[in-house]
């Protein structure tokens, strides 16, 4: 069964470079584009696409206007085509909390080097998209917040989070409720360059912890959150008998930089028993490995349920292969983090 693809955006040669890329597999098919919301909005009606790919700058109504009436009147996968600028990203972030399920950065003007790659990123989204739960998550009342009970840990304790697809609201979920005096807290969200630095600066805005862009050699303190940078691997080590930050461009690893996997695996060596993790929706196995090994060295690991995640991906390969200790519904997972960490205070 093919994939139904709408395209809209108003440049043709968009259009077109988007549509050539998403047919070089049989298992998608473009059904129609579109230059704008307007016409967007008949042709959804009348071909009923399975994803939409959806550009933000366009004439009579711009595509966060359009993606708002189209997630509450009639709830479809979409996939943004953003461009990478500071601005770009801070819609493309908007966009996501608006319902859009995950993003591309759109090829540049030349439409020179690079298009391979573009294209099966590109494709492996939209098969994403195609297996998501927009209308699930449409149509889930509010879930009651989990009170989440101080995080106070001993010196030494760490929290490690890894997502991907979705999870971008999936690690605000979690984050807006970790209390201010819970352990340091590293992230890996796949996200490419450019975009890292305004969803720490989103995340900052939106919680009460401190969250920031990683840099390398940086101390990792209580009470803040440290995101990985697209495009680097975010590693943990203990330097002087403190924790820091260390990041690197080599080789990517679980076909991702930043990986879960590199994360986690550095987490197990670092900080052992003295850590907790978490690993939330996203598409692929990245994270597995890494967590389980987490799991092994003594930590306490916990899943997102198949429920709650847009796309139970990851976390299924994780707990398949008995890397997490429970699994848990996304708004139970900071209240999850922060007992295991009060177990651990008691037990020091």
């Amino acid at each position: 069964m093919s994939i139904k693809v709408l395209v809209v955006d108003d440049s043709a040669l968009i259009r077109e470079v988007l549509t050539r890329m998403l047919t070089r597999d049989e298992d998608i098919v473009v059904v129609g584009t579109a230059n704008d919301p307007i016409e967007a909005r008949e042709k959804i009606k009348i071909l009923n696409p399975d994803v939409v790919t959806l550009d933000i700058e366009m004439p009579n109504m711009n595509g966060l206007q359009f993606l708002e009436k189209l997630m509450r009147l009639r709830p479809t996968p979409v996939v943004m085509v953003s461009t990478l600028t500071k601005k770009g990203a801070s819609e493309t972030l908007l966009a996501l909390e608006l319902g859009a399920v995950d993003f591309v950065a759109k090829p540049s003007a030349d439409l020179t080097g690079g298009l391979e790659a573009f294209g099966s990123g590109l494709r492996d989204k939209i098969r994403a998209a195609a297996r998501s739960d927009v209308k699930g998550r449409a149509n889930r009342a509010d879930a009651p917040k989990v009170a989440v009970r101080t995080a106070a840990a001993p010196d030494g304790a760490l929290i490690a989070i890894g997502a991907s697809t979705g999870g971008v609201e999936a690690v605000r979920a979690v984050l807006v409720n970790m209390p201010t005096d819970c352990p340091p807290i590293v992230i890996a969200q796949h996200m490419p360059p450019g975009f890292t630095s305004r969803f720490a600066a989103r995340l900052d805005e939106l919680c009460e912890i401190k969250v920031v862009e990683a840099e390398d050699r940086m101390p990792l303190l209580p009470g803040h959150a440290y995101v990985a940078r697209g495009d680097y691997h975010l590693r943990v080590e203990r330097s002087s008998g403190q924790l820091k930050c260390r990041l690197a461009q080599d080789e990517l690893a679980s076909g991702h930089r930043p990986s879960v996997d590199v994360l986690f695996e550095s987490v197990a060596k670092a900080v052992g028993h003295m850590a907790v993790g978490a690993i939330l929706t996203g598409m692929g196995r990245d994270g597995a490995r890494g967590l389980k090994l987490m799991r092994d060295a003594g930590a306490y690991t916990v899943g997102q349920n198949q429920a709650s995640s847009l796309v139970y991906g990851m976390p299924r390969v994780a707990f398949e292969e008995g890397a997490v200790v429970e699994q848990a519904p996304l708004e139970a997972i900071a209240a999850r983090l922060a007992n295991a960490l009060v177990r651990l205070k008691n037990a020091a």
